[in-house]
């Protein structure tokens, strides 16, 4: 069997879940997260994936998942029944982020969330130059893009704050390598753990 391909900041997200953990993977994908969570961390939980030949990808790599759309809300799940929640660049793409949110804060003791920056550098000067972003993060043209709410660190901290979800830890990445400067103007991926309580 091959090794399971993740992307970086699924990697990095990988390293704050416990082994044994209970995991609820939002906007699951093919997934290949989940799968590398059961094989590397032991962890136990279900995907949520809305997409068919999605679904379909996880059954083949023995991944629990449930199809249905996420924004419709996870009253199939009771309050607390995971030890995390994860939207794994998943945000940016539900229309109801508030909403979503407070679900995963609902279901979950600690919700994992992580988003491409549209502060980043690299994106800011595209929109200077008059042209909507497309990058390594981002990677589709504004026409056919699956992204509905692009924001920066400092609009989800704001959310957060509205929600009354506390920020655990946060990292931030550009590539492979951790910014912890000016995060917001270097990072191009953000990544956090965030609770209902500190």
């Amino acid at each position: 069997m091959s090794p399971i391909s993740i992307r970086a900041d699924q990697a990095a997200l990988a390293e704050w879940i416990k082994p044994g953990a209970s995991v609820l993977d939002l906007g699951c994908g093919d997934g290949s997260l989940l799968s590398y969570l059961q094989e590397r961390r032991g962890v136990r939980g279900y995907g949520v994936e809305n997409q068919p030949d999605k679904v379909i990808a996880c059954v083949a790599r023995g991944v629990n998942v449930i199809q249905f759309d996420l924004e419709a809300g996870l009253a199939g799940f009771d309050t607390g029944s995971f030890d995390h929640v994860i939207l794994s660049q998943t945000l940016q793409a539900v229309h109801n982020t508030a909403g979503v949110l407070a679900e995963m804060l609902r279901v979950g003791r600690e919700g994992i969330v992580s988003f491409p920056n549209f502060g980043y550098w690299r994106n800011r000067l595209q929109v200077l130059a008059g042209n909507m972003p497309v990058s390594r993060d981002l990677p589709y043209s504004w026409h056919d893009t699956p992204n509905v709410h692009l924001c920066t660190l400092h609009d989800f901290e704001a959310l957060c704050r509205e929600q009354g979800a506390v920020v655990r830890e946060r990292r931030v990445m550009s590539g492979r390598h951790p910014v912890t400067v000016l995060p917001n103007l270097l990072g191009g991926v953000a990544l956090y753990r965030v609770g209902l309580s500190a």
